[in-house]
């Protein structure tokens, strides 16, 4: 068994379908949620990740497009984007988001939007990565939120290594070490690489892969455009930050 961990795809249907084309059919699909904001395809996105995923968890944009959850402390251009949302998004991809819970478990990972217990923090340093290696038992724990592509290794000793996964690669997981994994976006990358990440957890080879992928940029701008979201939400998308 081979599982992928797709997260913050932001409404994205052409990084979706990129990353999807990589995927096995028999590959397990968990998803780190923010599957809505920002882009111009909530549905369709939805859609995809309802029929094909095991299970998800919610992101703050999800929780916003559902009850305005922390809208007000989102940038001007995200929160006309959810408001834009908010008016398309269909009773049956609604009620499906409100379903979700904020982490899923398995013995061997958990699965949460930004960090364990705090669940929309946002974990960019060391020391973040120490608090959530200290919030969980869990040997692996899969996050996204940051939109960047890396990995936190945690000795038996407690010492913490950092890895950057800007162009993706793997990561051969050790005995008796724990990894925070941040799979990247699918949607919006932030990691000045604007290809599409995810990532492949292979626990037979016990591997960790992260993923990078070409997706059609300019039609997703142009889609943008068509349903006058802010233009920034498109053109970031051309340089990945």
């Amino acid at each position: 068994m081979r599982y992928a961990v797709v997260s913050d795809v932001h409404a994205n249907i052409e990084a979706l379908d990129a990353a999807f084309a990589l995927i096995r059919d028999d590959d397990e699909v968990f998803c780190l949620g923010d599957m809505v904001g920002y882009g111009p395809n909530p549905n369709e996105c939805v859609d995809r990740l309802r029929a094909r995923v095991t299970a998800a968890v919610l992101g703050n944009h999800d929780v916003a497009a559902i009850d305005n959850y922390g809208l007000a402390y989102f940038n001007p251009a995200a929160r006309d984007a959810l408001r834009w949302t908010q008016g398309v998004l269909s009773a049956e991809n609604r009620d499906w988001l409100d379903s979700l819970g904020y982490e899923f478990r398995r013995p061997d990972f958990l699965l949460v939007h930004g960090a364990p217990v705090n669940y929309f923090e946002y974990i960019l340093d060391k020391a973040g990565a120490a608090r959530a290696f200290a919030a969980t038992d869990a040997r692996l724990i899969f996050i996204g939120h940051t939109h960047i592509a890396e990995v936190y290794a945690r000795d038996p000793d407690g010492t913490i290594e950092h890895v950057h996964l800007q162009h993706g690669g793997e990561v051969p997981l050790v005995d008796g070490v724990r990894y925070l994994i941040n799979v990247g976006s699918v949607g919006q990358p932030r990691d000045l690489n604007p290809q599409a990440s995810f990532g492949f957890y292979d626990p037979g080879a016990q591997t960790v892969r992260i993923e990078r992928v070409d997706y059609a940029i300019a039609r997703v701008r142009e889609k943008i455009a068509s349903v006058q979201l802010p233009d920034a939400l498109g053109r970031r998308l051309l340089v990945g930050r």
